[in-house]
């Protein structure tokens, strides 16, 4: 867009906002990549609609995948991917893990949420069609309906979330497309920082779960490579606590991880724009960093 009035220095106007939703494209098929997937998931499996987007509700069902013999007596692991429908292999993880989720479900309750935003899906996008970034709208009354169909489903259901996994990615276009464009739409600059290249993960600083991130970090280095620091020791601007791990204030940003109240949580970050992986490894490793929260959490809190 070429229009002065979208400089960064000017905050967008509705008339701004319209612009740029008629200029989003559909890019690929939310109905074939994911639901489809979905119902051919194993009887033991539950596939509930919990919504639609009011964008269009044919189009855009929302789907939450529930252990069938849902126990009391289990700890409930929430899964979620696609809260920024451009991060491709946190949707495909998300459904990789349910085709593959194999004893994890004698242990555990799941509740898995694969795609969140399925119009970003579609248009390969961070924000949905009214300029809103579901990941930072995760509070009471939020406007992003993404986000409050995803709280509202969750809070439904039986017992407290004990583990939080919600799969991301970083991309080049974080820093060529998403940033500017976040400049324009607030009228504030923003600064790029260097993309990461290799997997890492984000913890809540108020409360880190060191050693269920460091077992992630573990499990997926048998898949594909841990993102290095930068030259001040930092992943995209916050100084790593170890190995492939930054920590957030994720209730403050009113990330994804934050609504839950989970005991342990982490958000995963891939880097599918590597010369050093493929995006078969990224949809591998968010797998592999499931199953590795998974079996530190079998070894180490159930009795």
């Amino acid at each position: 867009m070429t229009d002065d009035s979208k400089s960064p220095l000017k905050k967008w106007r509705v008339a701004d906002k319209k612009l740029w939703l008629k200029e989003q494209l559909i890019k690929r098929s939310y109905i074939n990549d994911v639901v489809s997937r979905l119902k051919t998931l194993k009887s033991d499996l539950l596939v509930v609609k919990y919504g639609a987007l009011s964008y269009n509700i044919e189009k855009y069902p929302l789907f939450i995948v529930k252990s069938k013999n849902w126990s009391k007596s289990k700890p409930t692991i929430l899964i979620t991917g696609g809260v920024h429908g451009y991060e491709t292999s946190g949707v495909h993880g998300a459904l990789g893990f349910l085709e593959t989720i194999g004893n994890f479900k004698d242990s555990f309750n799941f509740a898995v949420v694969p795609c969140v935003s399925p119009w970003g899906y579609e248009t390969i996008n961070r924000w949905n069609p009214n300029t809103l970034d579901p990941n930072r709208c995760f509070y009471q009354d939020s406007p992003a309906e993404e986000s409050a169909a995803l709280m509202d489903v969750v809070a439904n259901l039986q017992g407290d979330v004990f583990a939080h996994f919600d799969l991301h990615e970083t991309t080049d276009t974080d820093n060529t497309v998403f940033r500017p464009a976040l400049a324009a739409r607030d009228g504030i600059e923003q600064d790029n920082w260097n993309i990461p290249d290799g997997f890492y993960t984000v913890g809540d600083s108020e409360n880190p779960v060191p050693a269920f991130q460091k077992a992630i970090i573990t499990s997926v280095k048998k898949v594909t490579h841990i993102a290095p620091p930068d030259s001040s020791g930092r992943l995209i601007g916050e100084l790593m606590t170890q190995e492939g791990v930054i920590n957030y204030p994720v209730k403050k940003y009113c990330l994804c991880t934050g609504f839950s109240n989970s005991k342990y949580s982490t958000t995963t970050e891939v880097y599918p724009d590597s010369l050093n992986s493929t995006p078969e490894e990224c949809v591998l490793a968010q797998i592999a960093a499931i199953s590795g929260g998974l079996n530190y959490l079998m070894e180490n809190t159930l009795t």
